[in-house]
């Protein structure tokens, strides 16, 4: 595997040096070394890619076709997943339950048209099957499911929850109950079965300068992930007595190792580890190549060492804590401003780099969680080399928003 150029503001700076910011750019040289660590990571399980992580188009099909064993998208809505369906994509799992009817009423006449290509959709209880029956015509053919199993661990006798709070189905018992109810349904085709265990995949072992708390979090891992290992092969054991499973399909991008040996796991998911936003930075087990990122003008300086950028207010999901921010990047030594963050309209930075940067100059910045990028800019400049090699749009620069 070869290392990717090295990444600097001054190359970044040839390489846009026409390009107007704000914009934002992908490193296809890091991205493949991350792609390339994945599927080392992953062992001989092949990896579906999660388009929620990627969210262009143009990028999802030069990682399909990467390698064999990038197979299949996980999509995050279902207007998502028939869309890509339109665009010519086949082995799509909905990662998430709908209630969007319009949409199962869409996904009905695509399965009436080739069952056996259809999207498989995510059910974890009875009334998202019956959600899908009341679009389904009397002789529909039958619309292929997936059941998600909650991956959490339960501390203290089950007094704690740590995981995503996800599907109710948790027990042997709870999913056999389902997976016999969806048999007594000829409309529903059990197919697949995931658990995704974010308390493993998504979250670092090692938070800087938290070392008793990395250590709490590796406790748990362990631990989680001996526990989940066990729960799930014993469902796959007991479901596939009375029916086939085509799919099991666990892990993210901070699991490939764990989730990726489990003999039960048919394929693992990975998304993020493609761009490796800063969230993926604390990781005691992988450490990616930031490969996303995104530019700012300066077009202030209110202070001798501090440079305001224009926009920059590019928060992540999740809990409303610092580790949603934009950090930056590059030039190194520049830090936000805790009084402000990061702003729609502006972004104050700090720090002794700031001394340096003019009016006109730009900063390179990362985003926490890596495609929500995508949700602020219409094209991604891809960079290899030392130059860019194309321009393509993003979902948002193809007209799609999706949530």
């Amino acid at each position: 595997m070869s290392s990717p150029p090295q990444q600097s503001h001054e190359r970044y700076e040839r390489i846009f040096a026409e390009v107007e910011a704000p914009f934002a750019f992908v490193d296809l040289d890091a991205m493949w070394a991350n792609a390339d660590a994945l599927l080392e990571r992953a062992g001989r399980k092949p990896i579906r890619v999660a388009t929620k992580s990627i969210r262009c188009r143009a990028l999802i099909e030069e990682i399909l076709g990467r390698d064999t064993r990038f197979s299949g998208l996980m999509t995050y809505t279902l207007p998502e997943t028939l869309w890509l369906a339109e665009q010519g994509h086949e082995d799509l799992l909905l990662a998430y339950p709908t209630a969007d009817s319009a949409a199962l009423r869409e996904l009905a006449l695509r399965s009436a048209a080739d069952p056996e290509r259809a999207p498989l959709v995510m059910v974890d209880c009875v009334e998202h099957l019956e959600a899908i029956e009341a679009v389904l015509g009397a002789d529909a053919p039958p619309i292929r499911v997936c059941v998600d199993i909650d991956a959490s661990w339960w501390a203290l006798g089950g007094r704690i929850k740590v995981g995503p709070k996800r599907s109710p189905v948790r027990t042997v018992e709870q999913a056999v109950a389902l997976a016999r109810e969806i048999e007594r349904r000829p409309q529903i085709e059990l197919d697949a079965l995931m658990a995704y265990e974010g308390q493993i995949a998504g979250v670092g072992d090692e938070p800087p300068g938290r070392r008793l708390r990395g250590a709490m979090i590796r406790f748990m891992q362990k631990r989680s992930a001996k526990e989940l290992a066990e729960r799930r092969g014993a469902i796959v054991a007991a479901i596939s007595e009375f029916c086939e499973l085509e799919v099991v399909n666990g892990g993210g991008t901070g699991s490939l190792e764990t989730t990726g040996a489990e003999a039960a796991v048919t394929e693992v998911t990975a998304g993020s580890g493609f761009y490796a936003p800063t969230l993926f930075d604390s990781y005691s087990r992988f450490t990616p190549v930031p490969a996303a990122g995104f530019a700012l003008p300066i077009v202030r300086r209110p202070g001798p060492e501090i440079a305001t950028a224009l926009g920059g207010g590019y928060l992540a999901s999740g809990p409303a804590d610092a580790a949603r921010l934009p950090s930056p990047w590059l030039p190194p030594g520049l830090k936000l401003d805790p009084e402000e963050g990061a702003g729609e309209v502006q972004t104050p930075l700090l720090g002794t780099a700031a001394a340096s940067l003019e009016v006109g100059d730009r900063v390179y910045m990362r985003h926490a969680k890596a495609g929500e990028l995508c949700e602020r800019f219409d094209v991604l400049h891809l960079v290899e080399g030392d130059g860019i090699v194309d321009v393509v749009p993003t979902y948002r620069g193809e007209g799609k928003c999706f949530l």
